[in-house]
């Protein structure tokens, strides 16, 4: 056995180990890296008022925690005033349920000829196998629903815990990271952070303008039906659609409904298909402009970044996505070179005509105009003269000193102009120029026919 073999062994064993333990430490280190990256977006999404704040002489940990309990007392009386109306709209809810069933009883006792009556309704529903199923299993899950609370409870403080020492220590972080990487790399990193700020502020307000605009339109909506708490509803809907992602749509939804129903059970129905209409709307058509104009990235790579981001992290993959995307795309814009792009229609769009006239529609128009006057005057165009005539070649001399004044061009462009009128006299040609003859036709004979008057 080669002496390299065993310690080949020992060295694939090693690796396949240590791939091994990388992955079972990353899948089990998943949602603490989730909770870390949510905080630092959050922590950038921050960072320019704690900017602001750190520049008038506050000190950035005492700004930061400024700004964390501003938005804690922000959403405690939010979710208090929305806690309030919502228990207020249960108890009159189930007060008048039995006036909401009569009325579907009846209705249904008079569209299909049926007998039922309320009370026999109520009693096969407390009755039924499905409800005390139901009871049931909701008594054993109750230990579940509280551990889970607990752990959701416990992730919102890891992100805070770790948004707040992001924001706080954002210089002393940046620099401890440029410290262990040379200059040019310094300004790179300093620059794509710089860079992630902007979109991500950018990206929080165009999700605010978003809500302004879902609130506005659903506080008309719920006037018009005359639904209690519209203003609250509205806001509420407004935020929960914009900033929880996924299920954010229908949990925004199913309040305006819940409370709708309780002043008539089809504004409940109303609700629902103006939800469905509305969010259709806005994935299509509202939220891709406005995420192009504040992000600066195309609509259809924003909704192509939602897709991807859920699809690889979930709900915290749809609510980072665009940031993330706007920030790595602007920051490989800075390193990609441009070049100047070609003046042509196919690259420029539309129907535009290049500049000038084509030497093909030169050389029709000429055929034309030599069809309809044979004469070649003094204005041929580029070519047309070739077309029509050959070129007529005089000698050097004074051939203008003959009374016929034949000018010949010379390169690309070959015609004829007549000065005198009447036709050239072909021998007075050589005798103006000498002894050098003509080449070609004669003057009085060109390609094109006899010259005729000027």
């Amino acid at each position: 056995m080669p002496r390299w073999l065993p310690r080949a062994m020992v060295l694939a064993l090693s690796l396949v180990a240590c791939f091994q333990f990388a992955s079972w430490a990353f899948h089990e280190l998943t949602s603490l890296l989730l909770n870390i990256l949510i905080a630092f977006f959050l922590a950038l999404a921050i960072e320019p008022a704690v900017d602001w704040m750190a520049a008038r002489g506050v000190r950035r940990g005492l700004a930061t925690g400024l700004v964390f309990l501003g938005v804690l007392i922000a959403v405690a009386g939010f979710f208090a005033l929305l806690g309030s109306m919502l228990a207020g709209q249960m108890v009159t809810m189930v007060e008048d349920f039995p006036k909401y069933l009569d009325k579907v009883i009846s209705w249904v006792n008079d569209t299909f000829h049926t007998e039922l009556s309320r009370v026999e309704v109520q009693d096969s529903l407390l009755h039924s196998d499905w409800l005390q199923k139901y009871v049931q299993d909701s008594a054993n899950n109750v230990l579940d629903v509280s551990t889970q609370v607990l752990g959701g409870l416990f992730k919102v403080l890891t992100v805070t815990l770790f948004a707040f020492y992001f924001a706080a220590d954002g210089p002393r972080l940046r620099r401890a990271l440029c410290s262990v990487l040379p200059l040019h790399r310094q300004t790179e990193v300093l620059r794509a952070w710089e860079i992630a700020v902007a979109k991500t502020g950018g990206y929080l307000y165009s999700r605010g303008l978003m809500a302004l605009i879902s609130g506005i339109a659903h506080y008309v909506l719920l006037e018009i039906l005359g639904v209690p708490y519209a203003p609250a509803l509205a806001v509420w809907v407004g935020l929960i659609s914009q900033f929880i992602p996924t299920i954010g749509t229908y949990l925004a939804g199913s309040l305006p409904m819940l409370i709708a129903f309780t002043v008539n059970p089809w504004y409940a129905v109303w609700v629902l298909g103006f939800v469905v209409i509305y969010q259709q709307f806005e994935n299509y058509l509202l939220q891709p402009r406005i995420t192009a104009k504040t992000v600066d990235i195309h609509p259809a790579v924003a909704f192509g970044s939602v897709i991807a981001g859920t699809a690889l992290l979930g709900a915290v993959g749809a609510l980072i996505a665009i940031p993330a995307t706007a920030t790595l795309q602007a920051f490989l814009g800075a390193y990609i070179k441009r070049y100047e792009v070609t003046d042509d229609p196919r690259v420029q769009g539309g129907n535009r005509k290049p500049k000038g006239e084509s030497r093909l529609a030169r050389a029709r128009r000429a055929l034309r105009r030599g069809g309809s006057q044979p004469a070649l005057g003094a204005d041929a165009e580029d070519g047309a003269g070739a077309a029509l005539a050959a070129p007529a070649i005089v000698g050097a001399g004074d051939s203008a000193a003959a009374g016929g004044a034949a000018t010949v061009g010379s390169g690309a462009a070959s015609s004829v102009a007549v000065g005198s009128p009447g036709a050239v006299d072909a021998a007075a040609v050589p005798e103006a120029s000498g002894d050098a003859p003509a080449v070609g036709p004669t003057a009085k004979e060109p390609l094109g026919g006899p010259v005729g008057e000027g």
